[in-house]
């Protein structure tokens, strides 16, 4: 059957998605600039001529397309005005918090202990270990609590990589970069989470509520990991990419 252009009846357009073509140009042109706190959703509403519902809507797409995030609490605030196709996503090996979390990281503080090894660890790591080190990371911006790591490493793999458990400098190094630097491949599985595993809950996490939490293997040669990371990054500040190319 032959389909003909006016055979197709023109839709209007939903109204959520009017305010969201107005909201988006204005935070292109600068009206709204990155880093700013948009209007209150009453007055942003009054603003727009629409109810509460119609703007949450256009404001969720909004959300959706990392253009704003939403702070609890403390209301709608604008993320970000890059080229989205200039970021780097998951497709390169790298630290994946500071791919995808949408704050500046200015601080990351580390705690570490010896666990005994178990069934779990045994799975994730790929071999048996006499001991295992366990380290706990926070993730810190403006001083709050906007991130949470936790990675498991053989007690071997510790004494393979030259590394000393009393040096928390170099540990810290080779857990954010280096072992990316080392790395020949990674497989990252994406989950969502809405409870920190913390054994210490040395901080209290800003929207610890609801988490994308990614499972990270890095393999330095095929046999095994070398770390078995948790990374749980909060919704509102979770931006996760991927760029296929063919």
């Amino acid at each position: 059957m032959e389909m003909k252009f006016g055979d197709i009846q023109k839709g209007k357009k939903p109204l959520y998605t009017v305010v969201y073509d107005q909201l988006f140009q204005q935070i292109i042109n600068g009206t709204f600039p990155v880093d700013t706190k948009l209007p209150a959703e009453p007055e942003l509403a009054k603003m727009l001529g629409v109810s509460r519902m119609t703007l949450r809507q256009a404001l969720a797409l909004l959300q959706d397309d990392g253009l704003i995030k939403s702070v609890h609490g403390k209301g709608n605030f604008v993320t970000r005005s890059q080229n989205i196709k200039t970021a780097i996503g998951l497709e390169k090996i790298g630290n994946p918090m500071y791919k995808c979390h949408t704050e500046k990281i200015d601080n990351v503080e580390m705690t570490l202990r010896l666990d005994l090894e178990s069934e779990y660890t045994q799975q994730v790591l790929g071999r048996k270990a006499a001991a295992v080190v366990a380290f706990e990371r926070w993730y810190k911006s403006k001083d709050q609590a906007v991130a949470y790591s936790f990675t498991y490493m053989a007690i071997e793999t510790v004494s393979e990589m030259g590394l000393d458990l009393q040096d928390e400098k170099r540990l810290l190094d080779m857990l954010e970069k280096e072992v990316y630097e080392l790395a020949a491949s990674t497989v990252t599985e994406i989950k969502r989470s809405t409870a920190i595993q913390s054994s210490t809950e040395k901080y209290q996490i800003v929207g610890a509520e609801e988490c994308d939490l990614l499972l990270e293997s890095v393999y330095i040669n095929e046999s095994y990991p070398v770390v078995y990371n948790k990374y749980y990054i909060p919704k509102e500040y979770s931006q996760i990419r991927i760029i296929a190319s063919k």
